[in-house]
């Protein structure tokens, strides 16, 4: 089983109905997002709402996780990022720290938890340094891009 904590609008996943994926978020919403008729409906519908530092689930109950938190702090609420990703309070270090713990906690011993993260306002030495884990891997998703995507395994 997979766990996505942090899934939105679902929109890094090919097949957002796959049986295999718990999907979670915080939100429950349908936001109009962009202006006139530029813009489009964001569904937020997760298959359990709950908060991504206080996971509902038993230890190493998943084979992987994917967490893909807010990146962003310096952000209106009500902006058109926001309100499709969410926001990064100013607490962000305690609680981007306390989700890799929960994703951790959750996450089978030998399975793997995919990071993705923006450099856009947060370099990505600073939430690295917030994991209790060391990366395997990461990749950047272009050269002009500060959106990086990193893998850890749990290791026994």
């Amino acid at each position: 089983m997979i766990l996505d904590p942090t899934c939105s609008a679902k929109s890094i996943w090919f097949d957002k109905n796959n049986k295999n994926v718990v999907h979670c978020d915080i939100r429950v919403s349908r936001e109009y997002v962009g202006l006139g008729k530029n813009g489009r409906w964001w569904d937020i519908r997760p298959d359990v709402r709950m908060n991504f530092i206080a996971m509902p689930f038993p230890c190493e109950f998943f084979e992987m996780v994917v967490f893909d938190p807010p990146h962003l702090k310096d952000i209106g609420m009500t902006s058109y990022t926001a309100k499709k990703y969410g926001k990064l309070f100013t607490n962000w270090r305690d609680e981007i720290k306390n989700g890799f713990s929960e994703c951790f906690r959750v996450l089978r011993t030998d399975g793997f938890l995919i990071f993705k993260w923006s450099e856009q306002q947060i370099p990505l030495n600073d939430v690295l340094a917030l994991s209790e884990y060391y990366p395997l891997f990461g990749h950047t998703t272009g050269s002009k891009s500060t959106t990086k995507w990193i893998c850890f395994r749990k290791e026994s």
